[in-house]
């Protein structure tokens, strides 16, 4: 199945801005990012679709998943 994958700020470097990935049926987000080289502690907020879900939930065909770091600041 496909989704896309949209990632922003620091999560970008040495990739693209959006990438359609072609996965397994029903993969869990934690593949993607082991798929793409992400670890956990990178990912301050994930959505599915635009609403806020875990390292847990199950994609499906169509899925748009949008990843961003932790963001520093004062």
């Amino acid at each position: 199945m496909k989704i896309e994958v949209r990632l922003f700020a620091t999560l970008r470097n040495g990739r693209k801005k959006t990438l359609n990935i072609e996965v397994d049926r029903d993969s869990p987000v934690i593949e993607i990012l082991e798929l793409l080289d992400i670890r956990q502690e990178d990912v301050a907020l994930l959505l599915v679709n635009g609403r806020d879900r875990d390292l847990d939930t199950l994609l499906v065909e169509g899925d748009v998943l949008s990843l961003f770091p932790p963001v520093g600041g004062g």
